[in-house]
């Protein structure tokens, strides 16, 4: 359910397909990717192509579903089916399994890892479809892309300060969502490797959102200010343990004038506007937007489903074993940055439409206009 759209968006399942597509593809996915082929159906708040202002309800059927009734059904099954059902008494290290046994009081981790699994993410993404299209608007854009997979980073030169400096379609066709074709080639072979070893792998996804005016956000209240937003809203994503805005852990070891991004007056078609040699904040100060490209980053864990499974203890008997085991990727990172991706557009969307929204498109177009050209006729950004 997506609440907090005006009227007059066009939205089109085919746009949202476009983005489950992506979230689906990256060297090193797993057999479900073969099974699953996600479509969306809009339900309600759609009306001809447009957005009614009134919640609207999507839905991606899973088709791996029927091969687990009656295991997951939501019917009681029969004495002899629910009898066929074993119960998974074996939690996995890394994943939610024990902990949430510990919550709900759950014999069968079923009940855990069907819920916790990242498929959930799909949703995310949906809903980031739709912020993408409500920014895209308003002239913000919002891509994202791979920088690490295991120890292989992506050593691409880039200019935080210019979006146009990263060549996204290259980023696109490649498998692993990366700039460098050499560092794309260390990736495959390292994905290849934990692969053959029971192993699996994390990385480090970049995100880049522009086109967007300084003053998003605030610092006023706690809860106000767009970098928790974003670190909370990345964070919250399945297998991400660290989030960073700009240069932030680089930044963190540097004296204050290397760290921060000086402002200098640039003179020219009878205006004078204020500009920024580097971007060393990632778009962010004061919990606020400053007219910079936002850059966040966020580093995935390994998938803790390995088919070398880890020591782990039968809950049913309490005796050591090895960890339960599932279909799994090697990795997930290129698909988790479409998710990142979605989460930022989310955030993004959300703010601009709390600060400047209307009930129709109409009115918030107005409204951004608004505020863009007061930006404008004093000199503190230009489009």
């Amino acid at each position: 359910m997506v609440t907090g759209v005006p009227a007059g968006l066009a939205l089109s399942a085919a746009f949202i397909d476009t983005e489950l597509a992506r979230r689906q593809q990256g060297y090193g996915r797993g057999g479900r990717m073969r099974l699953e082929r996600d479509r969306v159906r809009i339900l309600s708040g759609v009306r001809w192509g447009v957005t009614l202002g009134t919640p609207i309800a999507l839905v991606v059927d899973n088709l791996d579903h029927p091969n687990w009734i009656p295991a997951m059904q939501v019917e009681e099954p029969g004495e002899a089916e629910k009898a066929a059902v074993s119960p998974v008494t074996v939690p996995r290290p890394g994943h939610a399994d024990l902990a949430g046994l510990a919550k709900y009081g759950y014999e069968d981790v079923r009940n855990v890892l069907e819920r916790s699994s990242a498929r959930e993410t799909v949703g995310r993404v949906c809903a980031g479809a739709v912020g993408k299209l409500v920014l895209k608007c308003v002239g913000g854009e919002v891509r994202g892309r791979v920088v690490a997979i295991g120890p292989i980073s992506d050593r691409a030169p880039v200019d935080y300060t210019d979006p146009d400096s990263v060549d996204w379609r290259t980023v696109e066709t490649s498998e692993c969502a990366c700039l460098d074709r050499e560092a794309e080639r260390g990736m495959r072979a390292a994905i290849d490797e934990a692969k053959a070893a029971g192993e699996s792998l994390g990385g480090i996804m970049e995100i880049w959102a522009w086109g967007l005016p300084p003053g998003l956000g605030g610092y006023g209240v706690p809860g106000e200010r767009l970098d928790g937003r974003l670190m909370g809203a990345l964070g919250d994503i399945p297998a991400i343990k660290g989030v960073e805005i700009g240069a932030g852990f680089e930044n963190a070891g540097l004296v204050g004038s290397t760290v921060h991004d000086p402002m200098l007056l640039l003179r020219g078609h009878g205006r004078t506007t204020v500009v920024r040699p580097s971007n060393r904040a990632g778009g962010i100060e004061g919990g606020m937007t400053n007219g910079m490209p936002i850059v966040v980053r966020a580093a995935m864990k390994p998938i803790p489903t390995l088919t070398k499974p880890l020591p782990s203890v039968d809950i049913a008997e309490m005796q050591a074993t090895t960890a339960h085991k599932e279909r799994s990727d090697v990795t997930a990172v290129p698909a988790a940055r479409v998710v990142a991706e979605a989460m930022v557009a989310i955030v993004l969307a959300s703010i601009c439409l709390e600060q400047l929204g209307g009930d129709s498109m109409k009115a918030f177009l107005s409204s951004f206009e608004s505020y863009v050209a007061g930006l404008e006729a004093r000199g503190l950004w230009a489009r």
